[in-house]
């Protein structure tokens, strides 16, 4: 499938998330909340989810957790992504305690895929190895404590699917060391990508201008996603 049709099938898929979110009436201050406990308005993010371990972590950790989660929303956004596409080998740059990690890991392994995931804090790295456990996906989600400029060189082959969501003024950094192991079709994410932080001003240059991706900046998710081209 060529890059124009990649393109296409991927708004497509966006559209209908997009569609879907809106008839569940989510109000942005929940969607920023990440939260989704029973009857709320968020808890349509979760229908399909029948995971009964990973199921309460996902509508409960960003409550009980201090530290910075993605939204439900957007967790749910990229869980989508990576079953319509069919990834199955994963990089997440900035694990925190896990939560981004879940979504992404439960996707996977319904893909029979796996995810490396690489966290500069040990605590947080900790945190998020329980959670994995609890969650019963620490067969699929391998932790790295690293900081990520040194940890990614060592995560062996190539990646389908990758989500930035570490230090803001490293993203193009991080882009360097993973473009040219992305496999054609694949997806490079990145999160709170907004156009207008100044210090990710070269990551989102360089997304937009590289000819062999093809970007789109969802606004509603502050996420971007680059689709790999022929290399």
């Amino acid at each position: 499938m060529n890059l124009k049709n990649q393109k296409m099938n991927l708004v497509a898929a966006v559209a209908f998330m997009t569609l879907f979110l809106l008839a569940g009436s989510i109000s942005e201050a929940q969607r920023r909340g990440g939260r989704g406990v029973a009857g709320s308005a968020n808890e349509s993010l979760f229908e399909g989810i029948e995971n009964e371990q990973v199921l309460p972590m996902l509508r409960h950790l960003p409550r009980t957790h201090g530290g910075s989660n993605v939204p439900a929303a957007d967790g749910r956004f990229l869980y989508d992504l990576i079953l319509e596409k069919g990834y199955t080998r994963g990089l997440e740059i900035g694990t925190s305690n896990g939560y981004s990690g879940l979504w992404i890991g439960l996707a996977l392994k319904k893909n029979g895929g796996e995810l490396v995931t690489i966290e500069i804090d040990p605590r947080a790295a900790d945190e998020a190895r329980d959670n994995f456990k609890n969650a019963g996906l620490d067969d699929v989600i391998e932790v790295m404590t690293s900081d990520a400029l040194d940890g990614i060189p060592k995560v062996p082959g190539e990646f389908d699917f990758v989500f930035i969501d570490a230090h803001k003024p490293e993203y193009y950094d991080y882009l360097q060391l993973v473009r040219h192991r992305m496999e054609q079709g694949g997806a490079i994410t990145a999160h709170n990508v907004t156009g207008r932080d100044r210090s990710m001003a070269d990551f989102e240059e360089a997304i937009m201008n590289d000819p062999g991706l093809e970007t789109e900046i969802f606004s509603r998710h502050t996420i971007s996603v680059s689709l790999v081209g022929e290399k």
